[in-house]
């Protein structure tokens, strides 16, 4: 029994020796999520494209709204169809009044969802490509764009905080955020100048032209 404690006692710290090496050479994660901590967070408003072939970074602002076109039209059939059939109800026992009151009632309803549907594609699209910066805004079926170089725009706000943000330079502006809440167009503004910024240290924008973004 003295001799087994013996080998036993023995082989109890190599076997920890053994242990305790193959913990430290294991390869440990910590670094990699380190690293990735130390870089830079991930954009909040924008994303990362390829546009022909180059990188790009794009915000795409588009308005609030819960249905798209296609389910309101189906909620607008379904509300015809149930209101027609309660009018010919009315109609078949003798109050055919009733539906034209429904008929009417659900020409105004029409009316008002496909004004509605017109706007629910409308969108502010903001593309940085490089030394260019482009704004697309679409309101209905109008769609405007206008370009600028990237190292010579502003973001400010219009009227203050929380105001909606204008992007000027070389004499043109045009004002984004109006499908932004107010209380985040100040975020939205921090990024799009950091993006600016990065954008100008690139191509030496900033240095070269002595530009201040504010």
């Amino acid at each position: 029994m003295s001799a087994r404690q013996s080998l036993k006692h023995a082989t109890l710290p190599a076997f920890l020796h053994a242990t305790l090496m193959s913990v430290t050479l294991a390869p440990s994660s910590w670094p990699a999520l380190q690293s990735s901590a130390a870089g830079r967070a991930p954009w909040r408003w924008g994303s990362v494209l390829d546009v022909d072939g180059l990188p790009a970074l794009q915000w795409v602002l588009r308005r609030n709204c819960s249905l798209s076109p296609r389910q309101l039209l189906t909620a607008y059939l379904s509300v015809c169809v149930v209101s027609l059939a309660v009018a010919l109800g009315f109609t078949w026992l003798g109050a055919s009044i009733v539906l034209g009151f429904a008929g009417l009632e659900l020409l105004v309803f029409g009316i008002a969802l496909l004004v509605h549907a017109r706007h629910a594609s409308d969108r502010e699209t903001i593309t940085l490509r490089g030394d260019a910066l482009s704004v697309e805004t679409r309101c209905g079926n109008s769609v405007e764009r206008m370009d600028f170089r990237s190292a010579w725009v502003r973001v400010e706000p219009v009227h203050g905080e929380g105001s909606l943000l204008e992007l000027s330079g070389q004499g043109r502006r045009v004002r984004v955020g109006r499908h932004v809440r107010p209380e985040l167009r100040g975020s939205l503004a921090q990024e799009l100048r950091r993006a600016l910024r990065s954008e100008g240290r690139a191509h030496g924008g900033e240095d070269d032209l002595g530009m201040e973004l504010k």
